[in-house]
């Protein structure tokens, strides 16, 4: 296992790190604003009352929870489970993939499916936070005046319109404007922490154990309910995972232990003194906190900080998307690459656009933060009990551990998230069902076009035909054999291009040179350049027939022009000239019909999804002028 910053000099790790503080923690560093008010909410179906034991054992579950789910098991552990320094699930996926022999096959195949529908919880769990992120910063001006409460949507709403429309920029550039507003963040919230606990140092004892396990085991009935709650303390934990082929583990691991842990924990702890000292403080704990001089700043910064959660989680659904793509799962979407520093720093337009539509309208339909909670809780416990089935299967089979020590972890570690997923699982009706309806949906389109590309794939092979079979019937043929070279995209190098079957077929002509080029992903995020490019003659030489493999890690990029100059440069065979050379693309149209192997109700999906299928030439990065585009049709 790798991290991205290896080998990279001292200033740009500094630079990584204030990144990762601009883009990894803004969701779970401003999770202090919402979390205690949300818990004591008397809304709620389950309200938890502001009692003196109740206070301690809240906020000593709040502290143990962050401390068990996300410093021990994501930080410590999970981390370390990267693919060549990418992270998120889909990582862990190509790594589980990996540990499959013959024997196994059953299990991974399960864990597979399992791990594709908690990304599809992640991309839930991507729409609802900058909703409710960016709705419970803004609702701090109705601590400062009551009767703005009615332009708090429509402020949200312009907030996020803005958000979206800057991603265009890349992550890094993003970050690094983040940074210094995430580092004042969090200073901020730590000292105000400190001011409550000053006032009743005795919320201290709150960082004992002993009051978590008691308000449990003494008040089960309150505390599980509150549990639903408790867990909006950690939501973020996975974006932690997601972003790490941004910004490495090592500037994570530094950001969160000596800056971002502390200060959330002094915040939790001031706003339980608050609580102690004013039990109607539950309203609005956080800015309640701020000397009354302070909170307008503090609403300014507070939403500038959420604008930065939101970010967290937008940045990993594009990761998400891209590993999807390359995976198999998605269609070729339009990815740009935003960074020279990090190859994980992207932009993924239609991601982008779709997800600023899907937080607009849970804005406008929800139109406050506790009425997001509910729903915003189940999305974070059910990828976070994923990730533990995952990670733990992968301790077992490719790290090697004993087998005592693996369920000894997942014991420990599942016994507690699955206490939180029980407890959402009772806010289903609340709010709960939003992200499991996402989840579903996109679970739904992610495994349709798995299955629908690998059927038009088996229809493709057999109407291209043996390429071995059709060079030698190319003698035979009234062909005219015309100057330069012809490249043509193939899957393999055992069947023919369609585009160079019907150039022959019903144009009568061949380029004296022909490239047949064939992209491989693998499930590695990249590949050694020694090793990305292979040149093979196919035993054609004479007929001016050669076959080129490119081999790409999924994190990375397919510029058909680099990859024939690489070709070119380790073979005396090929010759390219780039002025001189066609691209030919097989245009495919997708047709409906009867062919076994998928319901129609899918094929439906499928052919829908086909929709967003980014432009070959511009993903191939293939110069306009020169790309011929030859149409065929495939019916599913």
């Amino acid at each position: 296992m790798t991290s991205q910053t290896t080998g990279v000099r001292t200033p740009a790790k500094a630079a990584l790190m204030i990144g990762a503080l601009g883009v990894v923690f803004g969701d779970i560093g401003t999770s202090p604003i919402y979390a205690i008010q949300t818990i004591f909410n008397p809304g709620d179906p389950h309200p938890v009352a502001t009692a003196t034991t109740n206070v301690f054992g809240i906020i000593s579950l709040v502290f143990w929870s962050v401390t068990i789910v996300v410093t021990l098991k994501y930080v410590l552990l999970v981390l370390r489970a990267d693919n060549h320094g990418e992270g998120g699930i889909l990582a862990m996926i190509t790594l589980i993939r990996g540990t499959g022999g013959s024997s196994g096959r059953r299990t991974t195949v399960v864990l597979a499916a399992l791990g594709i529908f908690g990304a599809s919880l992640f991309f839930g769990d991507s729409m609802i936070t900058p909703a409710i992120s960016v709705l419970s910063a803004v609702e701090g001006i109705e601590v400062l005046q009551p009767g703005l409460a009615a332009w708090v949507v429509p402020i949200t709403a312009a907030i996020i319109l803005g958000l979206f429309s800057v991603q265009r920029h890349g992550s890094g550039r993003i970050g690094r404007s983040f940074g210094p507003i995430m580092i004042v963040w969090f200073i901020t919230i730590a000292v105000c922490g400190i001011g409550g606990i000053v006032r009743h140092p005795s919320i201290l004892k709150a960082l004992s154990p002993t009051y978590a396990i008691g308000f449990l085991t003494g008040h089960f009935g309150t505390a599980f309910f509150a549990l639903a709650a408790v867990v909006l303390a950690i939501t973020g934990a996975e974006a932690l995972y997601a972003d790490l082929g941004h910004f490495g583990r090592k500037p994570i691991t530094r950001a969160w232990l000596f800056m971002v842990f502390p200060a959330l924990i002094l915040s939790y702890l001031g706003q339980g003194a608050l609580v102690l000292e004013d039990p109607n403080g539950f309203t609005s704990p956080f800015f309640l906190l701020v000397p009354e001089w302070g909170r307008i700043p503090m609403v300014v910064l507070a939403t500038a900080a959420t604008v930065i959660a939101a970010q967290a989680v937008i940045t990993g659904a594009f990761s998400v998307a891209h590993q999807a793509v390359q995976l198999g799962y998605l269609p070729r979407l339009r990815i740009r690459y935003t960074s020279t520093e990090s190859a994980g720093q992207i932009y993924v337009p239609w991601v982008n656009w779709a997800l600023m539509i899907a937080v607009l309208t849970l804005v406008f339909a929800f139109e406050s933060s506790a009425a997001l909670a509910f729903a915003y809780g189940m999305a974070v416990t059910g990828t976070i009990v994923i990730n533990s089935l995952l990670f733990f299967y992968l301790v077992r089979k490719l790290w090697r551990k004993p087998l005592w020590m693996v369920i000894v972890g997942a014991v420990f570690f599942l016994s507690v998230e699955l206490l939180f997923l029980a407890a959402n699982l009772t806010k289903f009706v609340h709010g709960g069902w939003l992200p499991l309806l996402i989840a579903v949906t996109v679970f739904t389109v992610l495994t349709t076009w798995q299955q629908g590309r690998q059927l038009v794939t088996a229809k493709r092979e057999k109407e291209e035909g043996l390429l071995r079979e059709f060079i030698d019937t190319l003698h035979e043929r009234p062909i005219t054999r015309v100057p330069g070279t012809a490249v043509f995209l193939n899957r393999g190098n055992t069947t023919v291009p369609l585009a160079m079957r019907a150039n022959v077929e019903h144009n009568h002509v061949l380029h004296r040179n022909v490239v047949i080029l064939s992209i491989e992903t693998l499930t590695v995020p990249h590949v050694p350049e020694e090793e990305r490019v292979l040149v093979d003659d196919l035993g054609y030489t004479d007929d001016g027939i050669i076959h080129v493999t490119a081999r790409l890690g999924y994190v990375e990029n397919a510029n058909v022009p680099e990859i024939l100059a690489q070709a070119a440069a380790q073979s005396t065979e090929l010759t390219v000239d780039p002025d001189d050379t066609s691209y030919f693309l097989s245009a495919i149209e997708l047709k409906l019909g009867d062919t076994p192997g998928m319901p129609r109700w899918r094929k439906h999906i499928f052919l829908a999804t086909t929709g967003i299928t980014a432009d070959a030439a511009e993903y191939f990065h293939l110069p306009r002028e020169q790309v011929v585009i030859v149409g065929s049709q495939i019916t599913v």
